[in-house]
């Protein structure tokens, strides 16, 4: 492709004069330790490194021209095109380059503090009961049509964006669906993609150790709304499909241009859920849309999954899907891999629960440890950190919480990362004190000791839930990865107690 074709239509400031517009490009780079003769560098500004600086790096590996947009690395001898943000340029670029495959397939993004990947597999599994054929992007998995790709991103970088959609339009997906992060939103990696339909589950405390404060946080989110045009060029309807209950969404609703569908708890929700029924065989609530009702049953945990599935279900009305298939899709869908996941204990050998959950902000803390207190019959154990150098803020906000909601807590490390374990969790305990504190508190910095001691601490009719990593396995300590798997730490301890005797040992507890 032309380098003219390549930025057609992006706004760009001035170039050197010797920049060749007519050069056949086929590679963007945005690490000067890839360039090759003939690519183009783009100079991206990031959280630890600025592009810019390895301008010289990329002209000296063969780059044909540098993509700025700092002005004082405009040297004449080199060339250079100055644009204003060389994030979503960069984001356009690779869509480009690998043929816009967004406009040969339906994009559904999902946004949110806490939901997203529930959603986006809630959705995924009505538009394959519906016959369709469905790429999968997310912090789980990547899938591909039968293919799952592994992913530690919940959006992918540009680049690596771009070739997952290009395969997937040459699969031949009807639909894509996809987690969108804010970083994702602010650093403009999905630049190029042309979204139809935008889904918004939530707005909470995360990631202020990467926005300035929630009304950065919440101006992220809103360029996925913003930016659904009402005719793309795929000519086809846009909507956005708006959790009115939580204070962002009427905020959120004011920046699109498309049809907005609401959903929620209240009179005013275009989609409303009444008579919530709980239980420890799963969820039953009432959907009322326009004049008509619906009872839906999901085998899953949590009252956030009424809204959870109410967002999947706005979405799957705007596509055409009837009201049975949704609700078979949403009673026969698998239990998401680490939200708030049940261990198998083959042959009910002990007599308590434990669960996983990917809960590490203080609203998915509150969500997890109440769900357990919902369906349970004796006490609720509970298991959590902090990740190192993440919103140090929310530390004693999720100690205060799992205090006051657990009766026992035990407070250990999450992905420390080069942190002191027990700095982070110290900052945790300060929240831990005071009137609604009702927990045992107790502390483990070693994960798998930590989730042992708690398995051990069980008696009849309690339940365990290990918050923080879900469906991850690995822990990041110091700047190493080492396996871990919540989940299967849980199975070893479960095991050790069922091969000492199980449920006579927990009698013996009571």
């Amino acid at each position: 492709m032309k380098l003219k074709e390549l930025i057609a239509g992006e706004n760009i400031y001035r170039w050197q004069k010797n920049v060749e517009w007519d050069k056949e490009i086929s590679s963007v780079v945005a690490d000067s330790r890839k360039v090759e003769t003939g690519d183009v560098f783009v100079a991206l500004n990031g959280e630890y490194h600025d592009g810019h600086h390895y301008t010289a790096q990329a002209l000296q590996r063969g780059a044909c021209v540098l993509i700025l947009e700092n002005e004082a690395y405009c040297r004449e001898e080199e060339p250079w095109i100055l644009v204003k943000n060389t994030h979503e340029l960069f984001g356009v670029m690779e869509q480009n380059l690998a043929g816009r495959p967004s406009l040969r397939m339906n994009v559904i993004g999902v946004t949110g503090t806490n939901g997203k990947t529930t959603v986006t597999y809630m959705l995924a599994s009505i538009l394959e009961e519906a016959g369709k054929k469905i790429g999968l992007l997310g912090t789980i998995s990547n899938r591909i049509g039968g293919r799952v790709l592994e992913t530690d991103l919940t959006t992918q970088g540009s680049a690596e964006l771009a070739e997952l959609l290009r395969q997937m339009a040459e699969e031949q997906t009807d639909y894509v669906v996809m987690d969108v992060s804010s970083h994702a939103l602010a650093l403009s990696r999905t630049a190029g993609i042309e979204f139809d339909m935008a889904v918004f589950t939530n707005l909470t405390q995360d990631h202020l150790d990467f926005h300035q404060d929630m009304s950065e946080y919440l101006n992220a989110k809103a360029k996925l709304f913003s930016g659904l045009k009402p005719q793309g060029e795929k000519k086809r309807k846009k909507a956005a499909i708006i959790n009115l209950d939580d204070q962002a969404g009427s905020t959120l609703a004011d920046y699109c241009r498309v049809p907005v569908i609401t959903y929620g708890l209240g009179s005013l929700c275009h989609l409303r859920a009444e008579d919530v029924a709980l239980s420890p065989a799963g969820i039953r609530y009432r959907l009322v849309y326009g004049t008509e009702t619906y009872e839906i049953k999901l085998r899953l945990h949590g009252r956030f999954n009424v809204h959870n599935s109410m967002a999947a279900i706005a979405a799957a009305l705007v596509e055409g899907v009837s009201m049975p298939v949704i609700s078979r899709a949403l009673y026969h869908m698998p239990p998401v891999p680490g939200r708030f996941q049940q261990v198998a204990d083959p042959g009910e050998r002990l007599p308590f629960q434990m669960f996983v959950d990917y809960s590490h902000t203080p609203d998915s803390l509150e969500n997890c440890i109440s769900t357990a207190r919902e369906i349970c019959r004796g006490r609720v154990i509970s298991v959590f950190g902090a990740g190192g150098h993440r919103d140090m803020a929310k530390r004693p906000l999720m100690g205060e919480i799992a205090a006051r909601l657990s009766d026992v807590a035990i407070v250990t490390s999450d992905n420390p990362r080069d942190e002191e374990p027990m700095a982070i969790i110290r900052d945790i305990l300060k929240g831990m004190e005071g009137q609604t504190a009702k927990a045992r508190v107790m502390t483990e910095p070693e994960r798998g000791k930590a989730i042992a001691l708690a398995a051990s601490l069980a008696q009849p009719g309690d339940i365990v839930v290990i918050c923080g990593k879900g469906h991850e396995d690995y822990q990041i300590i110091g700047d190493t990865k080492y396996p871990f798997d919540d989940y299967k730490e849980a199975q070893k301890s479960m095991d050790a107690i069922a091969n000492r005797g199980g449920q006579d040992i927990c009698r013996t507890m009571e």
